[in-house]
């Protein structure tokens, strides 16, 4: 948050309150409006500065601020500020301590890097890579990368065993030694896809308990749909007999 406030007691006029700002130089140049607060600093109302700008000089801060307004805590998280910034459109909001007194207020503008480095952090971990950096030295970067490679490893292990319980069937029919990699890369790339929308759903907290089985629920139909519209495209003779012809493939019919 941002220290420097620009604030001032309920009883000025808007008058007074202009020519204040305009003979103090010691202001910050970036605010967005006039934060309203009692003498031992409770916050009261804000003003924004297109209404004081647009009232007459004699109207008083009290007539013309907002009690319903948002503010933040200190102890709030710096991530859930920025999400409540962006979603509400809000340009800047009060920041209070427990004694409920203004200590700062926080501005879209950081909000905004907070959120850079929210997306940063979500994309790397999608990529299992952590917070890694293109300064960071071979030796840690092999460290931060070996537990997602380890897990991977563990998956492709688990599938090479069901593989292995059909070898003998495999060795009678070598079409499907042939299709495997096709099955492989189209479930990797359906599953990329999934965990992609999950991630950036987690990221906009779209994604909550309400409607995780909603969402699970249709995602596995979108899957199972693309399988079988891929499955009866491949099982059609007239479009990739052809291909069959190259591989060796011969035509299967669903049971």
């Amino acid at each position: 948050m941002q220290l420097e406030l620009v604030t001032a007691p309920e009883y000025l006029t808007v008058g007074d309150t202009i020519d204040f700002l305009r003979s103090n130089s010691d202001l910050n140049n970036k605010f967005y409006e006039l934060i309203i607060v009692d003498p031992i600093f409770h916050l009261i109302g804000t003003v924004s500065l297109s209404l004081l700008l647009q009232s007459s000089r004699s109207e008083r801060l009290t007539d013309l601020m907002t009690t319903d307004f948002k503010f933040f805590k200190v102890t709030e998280s710096k991530d859930d500020v920025a999400y409540s910034l962006n979603q509400y459109h809000m340009v800047s909001v009060p920041v209070i301590d427990i004694d409920h007194r203004l200590v700062g207020v926080i501005s879209i503008d950081d909000a905004m890097a907070v959120l850079k480095d929210k997306t940063d952090e979500d994309l790397k971990r999608l990529g299992g890579v952590g917070d890694e950096e293109l300064s960071d030295s071979f030796f840690g970067i092999t460290c931060a990368r070996f537990p997602w490679l380890s897990v991977n490893l563990l998956t492709t292990v688990l599938a090479s065993i069901v593989i292995a319980q059909f070898s003998e069937t495999i060795q009678s029919l070598v079409a499907l030694a042939v299709l495997m990699p096709i099955v492989a890369s189209m479930g990797g790339n359906a599953g990329t896809q999934t965990l992609t929308v999950a991630v950036r759903a987690l990221a906009t907290r779209d994604l909550t308990t309400e409607n995780l089985k909603r969402v699970v629920v249709r995602e596995v139909l979108v899957g199972f749909m693309n399988g079988l519209v891929f499955f009866c495209w491949y099982d059609c003779p007239c479009v990739v007999s052809k291909y069959r012809t190259w591989f060796g493939v011969g035509h299967c019919n669903v049971m």
